[in-house]
């Protein structure tokens, strides 16, 4: 199954002012994020504080916990939804989200590791990023060693298996964990989570987004051609199998990184792109940035509610499947209005 648009593309001018919109918009949501929350503040307050007029409590409270608690949504939404509109291109296929080939299972392994081993905050972090680059490179090695078969079909069966397999292994260090200590910290990982997200956690975080987003923005325009297919591309001079080997590292990169630090956040990079699709139409080189700001937002949104919604906060994962799943249903009723 195809993902094609329903909506016509857009003019250029018509797409810019799309991006120029969603700028603002989410520039105007992360001021108002930063108002909310159990120490209420007002706009102005909020804009003294950033810009360096204000002391006191109120300067504490942004730059500490709530600045990087939103610019953190922000990225990690941004991040899943550029991811999540890649893989789709790259298989031509709406159904496809970040985790396809087990990204975010082998990050979940690494990270419960770290936490059955009672490591450091940092040191969890950095085995979830090396365990999901190493889940999605151990596919590859697979794929690459089966010959005759269409690739992308192993790269998808082989990513179901080792997300089977790293599963089955977090389950296991769920059993032996620690009932009283370690097992709720694993539990709420899981879950997902920018609660305990500072300034220095962006720090190594930001960089790998960037260094996976330049190559997507980078060959946009040869990203667009796989979704006519690999002989199609071929035709137009563009080497497939090497391409999207290319996608899958710099996609992969994005989502690990992000996971590392938010846990398992899921349907962002499922549901987001097919709104920019329906926005922008499904050029890459328009969906690209489209979708990140998307993501961002959404993102915000979904991590502001969790923060706020109650006395005791909710998981991003949980809201997030809240929200994507009914909204995911829709599409599918839609059916041939969205996709054939």
């Amino acid at each position: 199954m195809t993902d094609t648009a329903a909506r016509p593309e857009r003019t250029p001018r018509a797409r810019l002012s799309v991006v120029a919109a969603l700028a603002l918009a989410l520039v105007a949501g992360a001021l108002v994020a930063l108002t909310i929350g159990p120490f209420r503040l007002s706009l102005s307050e909020v804009l003294a504080a950033l810009t360096g007029q204000s002391k006191g409590q109120s300067e504490v409270v942004i730059w500490n916990i709530r600045l990087p608690r939103v610019l953190a949504a922000m990225l990690v939404g941004a991040a899943l939804a550029a991811a999540g509109a890649s893989y789709q291109v790259l298989f031509r296929n709406p159904l496809v989200s970040p985790d396809i080939l087990g990204v975010s299972s082998g990050a979940a392994l690494g990270a419960v590791c770290g936490i059955f081993l009672s490591l450091p905050i940092v040191a969890i972090q950095g085995f979830a990023f090396l365990g999901g680059l190493g889940a999605v490179a151990l596919v590859i090695f697979v794929a690459q060693a089966v010959r005759g078969v269409d690739q992308t079909l192993v790269l998808v069966l082989t990513g179901v298996v080792m997300g089977a397999l790293a599963g089955a292994a977090t389950s296991l260090l769920k059993v032996m964990a620690d009932p009283y200590d370690q097992l709720p910290a694993i539990t709420f990982w899981l879950l997902g989570s920018l609660a305990s997200t500072t300034a220095p956690d962006l720090g190594p975080v930001l960089p790998a987004v960037v260094v996976g987003l330049v190559p997507l923005i980078l060959l946009r325009w040869r990203i667009n051609l796989l979704s006519l297919g690999d002989d199609e591309a071929r035709a137009l001079g563009v080497d497939a199998p090497r391409l999207r080997l290319v996608v899958i590292a710099a996609a992969t990169l994005i989502t690990a990184s992000v996971v590392a630090i938010a846990g398992v956040v899921g349907w962002v990079g499922l549901v987001i792109p097919h709104i920019a699709r329906m926005i922008v139409g499904p050029s890459f080189a328009t969906l690209l940035p489209v979708a990140a700001m998307l993501g961002a937002g959404y993102l915000l949104l979904v991590d502001t509610l969790c923060r706020t919604l109650g006395t005791v906060e909710i998981p991003l994962g949980i809201l997030t499947a809240v929200l994507g799943a009914p909204f995911f249903l829709w599409l599918l009723a839609r059916g041939r209005r969205g996709w054939t």
